[in-house]
């Protein structure tokens, strides 16, 4: 146009180029407010996939289509690597359908270690159907005496659970222990050994214990430990979405079924 004097329809002719390409101009990155969010959440939760740092963004008022939300999120690089599970064989026993509170509480340990090296364990405690974790009880050791005291003070807020499936070790198996379930009528579930796939719930709880707060906190010291797990315990029950439970909290779904149970209506009155 500038070299031979002529117009920009004729210049386009020539060039075989549509005019609107021609006058095209690239609007803003519209993505830009979404991706800090998204990474300002991936920080503070480093081991969240997309789908419930998604859930996440829409409690805070931001909704994105899911397509468009993975694209932004691997471009951030923000893919966690996921370990390769096991293989395991399915025992006969399968995991139980729930169908209220306090119908079945899994019982389990874990264990890690201090910054000093000094061993410690974390007795889990995980409601089987709301997904809610009453207590994750921390010390050097653990005994049965120890472990029904915690029970005990779990059972005082929450109810007494119908039963309990825990695996065959001695804190589980010992006299006192038993004894104490059949003073309050609680049924015992002992799974098959070597097969933690019958106590699937406890299991998927444990490794998301370890990977959300233990692998990621360093624990200087046994009081720094509790509450370092104790703040992941009520962030888990309070705010963490669960895909189990349609991306809702555990307490956020024990609330609606209590509501739902006792027939309260859409005016908040008991029908």
């Amino acid at each position: 146009m500038e070299r031979f004097d002529i117009s920009e329809r004729r210049a386009c002719e020539l060039n075989d180029l549509d005019r609107s390409s021609y006058r095209y101009e690239p609007s803003g990155d519209g993505n830009t407010e979404v991706r800090d969010k998204l990474i300002e959440l991936a920080r503070q939760k480093p081991r969240f996939g997309y789908r419930r740092l998604g859930v996440l963004l829409e409690r805070k008022g931001v909704k994105v289509n899911h397509k468009r939300l993975f694209r932004l999120y691997q471009e951030a690089g923000l893919g966690v690597r996921r370990r390769e599970k096991k293989r395991l064989e399915r025992g006969h026993a399968g995991m139980p359908l729930l169908s209220r509170p306090n119908q079945e509480w899994s019982l389990d340990f874990v264990s890690d270690a201090l910054a000093n090296g000094r061993a410690i364990r974390a007795l889990t405690v995980l409601d089987d159907f709301t997904k809610e974790s009453p207590v994750i009880e921390v010390d050097s050791s653990l005994s049965a005496p120890r472990v029904t005291r915690v029970l005990d003070g779990v059972i005082d807020e929450r109810g007494v659970p119908e039963s309990i499936r825990i695996d065959n070790g001695p804190e589980f198996t010992s006299r006192c222990f038993v004894a104490w379930a059949e003073d309050r009528k609680i049924r015992l579930i002992y799974i098959q050994p070597g097969k933690p796939v019958q106590n699937g719930f406890i299991e998927s709880f444990n490794g998301r214990f370890r990977d959300e707060c233990l692998n990621a906190s360093w624990l200087e010291n046994l009081a720094d430990a509790r509450h370092k797990i104790e703040a992941w315990r009520v962030d888990y029950n309070q705010h963490r979405p669960h895909s189990s439970l349609a991306y809702r909290t555990p307490e956020e779904f024990a609330r609606q079924w209590s509501a739902s149970s006792i027939g309260v209506n859409s005016d908040g009155e008991l029908s």
